[in-house]
């Protein structure tokens, strides 16, 4: 959606960013003394580049999760994935999950429901911030830079009553009143410049792979 924005615009809104401090696990005062979980994924690294299929430059479908430490004491598991960069006031949402059963456990490629992928009929998914269910895949404007995506799972002592597709509000609320754990596994996506030429030929062609693109020779360091 966003890949046909100019370049310009990017570029004007690259010091524009939600920040890190705004994303849930920030914004939920969350008590001292609060278990860890341990979130990864056999797709992306901790702080690592999101592959492409999970992306809106791809098929855009949700990437695989994995996660361990939960509480015996946990009765739900919240999902919430945010861009801490999104050229706003507050992150995007990109996915909310909840009702997930407590202890450890993991969610395949493609469970959650985007374009053209069903998903698993048995999650219960939220809101993003287009207002539908399930994921919304990385799509960051051009020329703005590298993106970090928070994938953040909070462990609940309740199971709390949400409604068939609730939002950001309604998911924190959940969590100020009864998170007992977290954690969070942090991916980045950037699409490149479209204005760089190098030879001739835009960045963006190069990193698609357009025919005739030659690829750039990393600079030292």
């Amino acid at each position: 959606m966003l890949e046909k924005l100019p370049d310009a615009v990017g570029h004007a809104l690259r010091h524009r960013r939600a920040g890190l401090d705004q994303i849930a696990m920030q914004q939920s005062g969350l008590r001292q003394g609060l278990g860890v979980l341990t979130v990864t994924s056999a797709a992306f690294i901790d702080h690592g580049p999101i592959p492409l299929p999970y992306t809106a430059d791809g098929e855009g479908v949700s990437p695989p999760l994995q996660w361990h430490g939960v509480p015996p004491n946990a009765q739900s598991l919240l999902l919430m994935v945010e861009d801490a960069d999104t050229p706003a006031a507050h992150p995007f949402v990109h996915a909310i999950v909840v009702d997930l059963q407590p202890g450890d456990g993991s969610l395949s490629e493609g469970a959650l429901t985007s374009p053209g992928h069903e998903g698993d009929p048995a999650l219960h998914q939220g809101r993003h911030s287009l207002l539908r269910q399930g994921w919304l895949a990385p799509d960051p404007p051009p020329g703005h830079g590298i993106h970090r995506y928070a994938f953040q799972l909070f462990a609940l002592n309740a199971r709390p009553a949400f409604g068939d597709a609730p939002g950001r509000d309604a998911a924190m609320e959940a969590i100020r009143e009864h998170a007992i754990a977290a954690g969070c596994l942090i991916g980045t996506y950037e699409r490149p410049d479209g204005s760089i030429k190098v030879g001739g030929t835009s960045l963006a062609d190069i990193a698609a792979g357009t025919p005739g693109a030659e690829p750039i020779e990393p600079l030292p360091g």
